[in-house]
């Protein structure tokens, strides 16, 4: 498979439009204020089945029903989200939906995965759940929808930041986070046609920093087991062979510590008045680190990725207060 470009993020737009919400674009006047900067939050934590996923899988649906190539099941492997996405898209067109998630995964993203009609079969490991899909893959009259690695998943995650630089003032900066790189992938492509100017920057829990390794050494890391951080949409074993040459071009990329990620979405939840969960509030920490080195007033934009959150996860998150200590440069 080739790389996406522009021209696929453009047309998955067009595509996914009936499908999808146009998320709104949120802020904050108190945290602006505390930073000396303007951020922008995309608040994909809005969007039907709560995360920005919904827009790649509808995506590669759409396309495949655009070349009348619709299978009668799809199938794919995913810790939530792309779940999620991929349940609620098959049911929109008539599709038969199996999700193989590996055991770990949280309960509230389970539970909505079969509320949408979808039948979710938990395996041990992750690994395991990324051979079984293969295996289903092969059945007559049957797709794979991949959570990251393929051209119209990126395309359609590329259009939550299309549909945001259309409508902000020109940025400094564009962060999201990163799992497989579906998401910042897209982000790239978008940024660099609409805001070429701007800087596009990602971020990855430090205890599964596969990606940050896999820049640092020109090559794609693999982890030995899922990582057990709070940001698990972003606990993933490695990034895509798709996804990893447009990662090559960030402009910068940081690994992010359990407490800053609890420390993030404390903030951008009390502060947005959202339910924000830890992958998008850990681009915040980001944010902060770049804001940091510069030395002039920046616009910048935040992908928030998703609000998928179970109690237990919650209780995690909140079992120290750092609404005591409020963020700062």
């Amino acid at each position: 498979m080739s790389l996406p470009q522009y021209a696929d993020v453009l047309a998955a737009s067009e595509r996914i439009q009936p499908y999808i919400s146009e998320t709104p674009i949120v802020s904050s006047y108190l945290l602006n204020d505390w930073l000396g900067h303007k951020v922008f939050f995309k608040a994909e934590c809005l969007q039907r089945v709560g995360a920005f996923k919904l827009r790649g899988a509808t995506n590669v649906l759409a396309w495949l029903k655009e070349q009348g190539k619709l299978p009668k099941k799809v199938v794919a492997n995913s810790s939530g989200n792309h779940a999620q996405a991929v349940a609620y898209a098959a049911r929109q067109f008539g599709v038969a939906a199996q999700i193989f998630s590996p055991q770990n995964v949280s309960k509230v993203k389970a539970a909505a995965t079969r509320f949408y009609g979808a039948e979710l079969v938990l395996c041990e490991t992750r690994q395991e759940a990324d051979e079984q899909v293969q295996a289903a893959a092969a059945e007559p009259d049957t797709v794979w929808i991949p959570p990251f690695n393929h051209p119209q998943i990126i395309a359609g995650q590329g259009t939550a930041t299309l549909e945001a630089l259309r409508l902000l003032p020109p940025m400094d900066g564009v962060f999201a986070p990163c799992g497989g790189g579906g998401l910042l992938s897209g982000t790239l492509l978008a940024t660099r046609e609409l805001c070429p100017q701007a800087v596009v920057v990602g971020a990855e829990p430090l205890l599964g920093n596969d990606a940050a390794r896999s820049l640092r050494s020109g090559s794609i890391v693999r982890l030995d087991a899922q990582p057990d951080t709070l940001a698990d949409g972003a606990a993933t074993l490695a990034v895509g062979s798709l996804t990893f040459p447009l990662l090559q071009q960030l402009d910068d990329f940081y690994e992010v510590d359990e407490v800053r990620i609890a420390y993030w979405t404390q903030w951008l939840q009390h502060l947005l008045k959202l339910h924000v969960e830890p992958t998008s509030a850990m681009s915040m920490e980001a944010v902060v680190q770049w804001l940091g080195k510069q030395t002039s007033p920046k616009q910048v934009l935040v992908i928030l990725s998703g609000g998928n959150i179970d109690q237990a996860k919650m209780q995690r998150i909140w079992q120290d207060d750092h609404l005591l200590h409020r963020p700062g440069l």
